[in-house]
């Protein structure tokens, strides 16, 4: 929504004030330098990346009109989720989670939290390193390690839109200058023609220098700045599944090792000691109502 919001305040400002300057609107409208300027850029894009790299752009596009599904109430579910996973493991041992690894979609653990179990990634991320956990055959410095390169695969993933965005924003300004000469360049061939004409093409012409920054700078690039965002919220649920799962793997208790993992996040979602606390608490008496009903 704030994409769109943003969007109409750059054209009604940028359009606004060329009128209110006494600019005539109809003179900006140039479908040729669009065309120019628009499909060399498509081209140039679909040259710069390869198929992978393609897919994975306009996959990521539809994703920047929505708002953030990173709020603290989802870091909160996220760490309830993983203090209840630690609590299992230290009390029954690290064996009985295998049926919540094996099958999450049934486990009375992660199904407790769908909106983190429709996050594929985020769950296979647990799930898989758990799993190693739960093997015995690694420690908790080799794990790191390989959590490390896993998280910095998963940047890297993340990277290839927003590089792309980038990369064509960086070039439409140069595609503006493109089609502004080859409208000076037609202008200049008809240099014959009365002044008032051939100042109307030369002003045509300066329209492709000005359409390529406005794309560029009003449009394209801030996408990619947003991706970037977007990319670095996601990664930082990555590293406070890493913080926490470690923490334990270092003997600290599960509240304790939750705790580390809540330090790891952003000051805009992280919620305070005390409202941890709360949660978990809350967390902790529904999990053993839970048990004790099925007790009985």
């Amino acid at each position: 929504m704030l994409v769109i919001v943003g969007y109409l305040v750059v054209l009604l400002t940028v359009f606004g004030g060329f009128a209110l300057s006494g600019g005539a609107l109809g003179s900006l409208y140039q479908p040729t330098e669009l065309l120019i300027i628009g499909g060399s850029g498509v081209g140039a894009f679909l040259v710069a990346n390869n198929g992978k790299g393609i897919r994975a752009t306009l996959k990521a596009i539809p994703h920047l009109l929505k708002s953030s599904r990173y709020t603290k109430a989802l870091y909160m579910d996220l760490m309830a989720m993983m203090y209840l996973v630690l609590t299992k493991s230290r009390q029954s041992g690290l064996m009985t989670l295998e049926k919540d690894i094996d099958d999450p979609q049934n486990s009375a653990i992660f199904s407790a939290y769908p909106r983190l179990l429709a996050d594929a990634s985020l769950m296979n991320f647990v799930v898989d390193y758990l799993r190693l956990m739960i093997s015995g055959s690694m420690d908790a410095f080799e794990i790191e390690a390989l959590m490390d390169e896993d998280i910095e695969t998963s940047e890297h993933e993340h990277e290839v839109p927003a590089s792309s965005l980038n990369a064509l924003g960086d070039a439409f300004p140069a595609f503006g200058i493109v089609a502004a000469v080859m409208g000076v360049v037609n202008a200049l061939a008809a240099a014959d023609r009365p002044a008032a004409e051939l100042g109307a093409l030369i002003a045509h012409a300066m329209v492709g220098t000005f359409l390529g920054i406005l794309l560029a700078y009003g449009f394209v690039l801030p996408l990619a700045s947003l991706l970037r965002q977007k990319s670095s919220e996601q990664i930082k649920m990555l590293q406070c599944i890493r913080i926490t799962l470690l923490s334990s793997m270092h003997g600290y208790a599960p509240q304790i090792a939750v705790e580390f993992g809540r330090k790891t996040l952003f000051s805009s979602e992280r919620p305070s000691f005390a409202e941890l606390e709360e949660h978990v608490r809350e967390v902790k008496l529904s999990a053993n109502s839970s048990a004790s009903e099925r007790t009985s």
